[in-house]
């Protein structure tokens, strides 16, 4: 049975989701190809065709893991049998050094974790800012523009220095690499597990679009 929960989702929001799905699996989609597909299943075997390795029946959630803990234990010096997926980033990241200890993991592992984030009120204002200036180009410019500058500059800002935890645990980063970061999260970044494409880039729609993910199966359709 098939549905249609992806096609009111603007073209330009599966757009960078498609940029993003690039990233996480070192592959690069043209134009051509992306215009006959309907489906999301079609979508995961376009996926699996492009990336030119060998499979490996693993589990790459659990390398990342084992990547993570490595990390961890080499760049704050944290005995490594300590570390469980349940090890909360609250006590690994204290809110005074988190931003700066967070750079350092990422700086070892080379993936950008994207773990932090501003205040959930500061984001909202300086959204509501950005649309207040849009609306007042109509009637006052300049105040319009400078409302503009101001809310976007600090929406960069914010971003840039955000030390809001995005994850509760050590286990929630680890399977936000092997989503995020798929290829470079494995072992051998050579190989990969063809049964795992689906269930990553169902993650991927799940999470960027708000969409449950039960809902999401090979015959959903784009459009």
């Amino acid at each position: 049975m098939t549905n249609n929960i992806l096609k009111n989702i603007a073209s330009e929001d599966i757009d960078d989701l498609l940029v993003k799905i690039e990233k996480s699996f070192c592959i690069k989609f043209n134009k051509t190809e992306l215009t006959n597909i309907l489906t999301f299943g079609e979508l995961c075997d376009l996926v699996a065709q492009k990336i030119k390795f060998t499979h490996n029946d693993d589990c790459t959630t659990q390398q990342a893991f084992y990547k993570l803990r490595d990390a961890i234990s080499i760049t704050f010096e944290i005995e490594k049998k300590t570390i469980s997926p349940d090890f909360s980033l609250i006590d690994l990241l204290p809110r005074r050094d988190r931003l700066t200890m967070t750079r350092d993991l990422e700086k070892y592992l080379g993936i950008k974790l994207n773990i932090l984030r501003p205040p959930h009120w500061l984001t909202v204002t300086l959204f509501g800012l950005l649309l207040i200036s849009l609306f007042g180009l109509y009637f006052a410019w300049k105040t319009g523009i400078s409302g503009l500058v101001l809310s976007i500059f600090g929406l960069w800002i914010a971003n840039k220095k955000g030390i809001e935890l995005d994850a509760q645990n050590v286990g929630d980063v680890a399977e936000k690499m092997a989503r995020e970061n798929y290829m470079k999260s494995r072992r051998n970044s050579t190989t990969f597990n063809e049964s795992e494409i689906e269930k990553v880039l169902s993650d991927l729609f799940s999470i960027e679009f708000e969409i449950d993910k039960s809902k999401i199966n090979r015959e959903t359709k784009f459009v």
